[in-house]
C-alpha cells in the first residue's frame, strides 16, 4: 500500500478512538478504582475485536456479519450487562486506599474478553471500516501484505490510545487518598461504567 493510504488510514482511525466511547470510558473507570494492573488484557481484548471487524470488512465479508447479526446481538447483550455487574461492583465497592486495591486485580481473562465483547458489540465498527476502506484502498486488489499494514496500523493506534487513557486514569487516582475521596470516585466510576453498558446496549 502507499504511504498516502496508510496515512489516510491511520488518521481516520486516530480520530475515531480518540473520541471516548463504551470501550474507553469501562477501561477508565476500571483503571480509577483497581489501578493499571489487567489493563493490558482489556486492551488486547479490544484491539481483537478491532481486528475481526477490520478482516470482515477488509475481506467483503459484510454478508456474513449480518447473517451472525443475532450472534453479535447476543454479544451486545452480553457485555452491556456484565460492564452492568462492574458498574454495582465499583458503586458499592470499599474505600481502600489505591495499593491495597492494586494487591487484588480482576482476573486477566476476564478483562480480555470484557475488552473483546465492548468491540465486537458495537456494530458501528464494522460500519467505520466499511465505509473506510474503499476510499483508501481498492478491496479487490488487497494483497496479503497490505492487510498486514494495515492490521499493524490498527493494533498499533488502539494500543496507543487505550495505553494513554489507562496511564492518564491510573496518575489522576492518585490524587483520591482521603476514604470520602475514593468512595466518590468509586461510585462515580460505576456511574461511567453503567453509561457505557448503557452505550454498548443502545447501539
Amino acid at each position: 500500500m502507499t504511504w498516502p493510504s496508510l496515512l489516510i488510514f491511520a488518521v481516520a482511525y486516530l480520530a475515531v478512538l480518540i473520541l471516548p466511547g463504551p470501550g474507553v470510558t469501562a477501561l477508565i473507570a476500571r483503571v480509577l478504582v483497581r489501578g493499571p494492573k489487567g489493563a493490558p488484557a482489556f486492551i488486547g481484548g479490544f484491539v481483537c475485536g478491532a481486528l475481526v471487524w477490520f478482516t470482515i470488512a477488509a475481506a467483503g465479508l459484510a454478508a456474513i456479519a449480518s447473517a451472525f447479526a443475532t450472534l453479535f446481538l447476543a454479544i451486545r447483550y452480553a457485555g452491556a450487562a456484565y460492564l452492568l455487574y462492574l458498574a454495582w461492583k465499583l458503586w458499592n465497592a470499599p474505600a481502600q486506599s489505591p495499593d491495597a486495591v492494586d494487591a487484588s486485580p480482576d482476573g486477566r481473562w476476564r478483562l480480555f474478553l470484557t475488552g473483546l465483547a465492548i468491540n465486537l458489540g458495537n456494530p458501528k465498527v464494522i460500519v467505520f471500516f466499511l465505509a473506510l476502506l474503499p476510499t483508501v484502498v481498492d478491496l479487490d486488489a488487497l494483497t496479503l501484505f497490505g492487510f498486514a499494514e494495515l492490521a499493524v496500523l490498527i493494533i498499533g493506534i488502539a494500543s496507543s490510545v487505550l495505553t494513554v487513557y489507562a496511564l492518564a486514569a491510573a496518575r489522576a487516582r492518585r490524587v483520591f487518598t482521603s476514604p470520602r475521596a475514593i468512595r466518590l470516585m468509586n461510585r462515580g466510576s460505576g456511574v461511567a461504567m453503567a453509561s457505557a453498558a448503557a452505550a454498548v446496549a443502545a447501539r
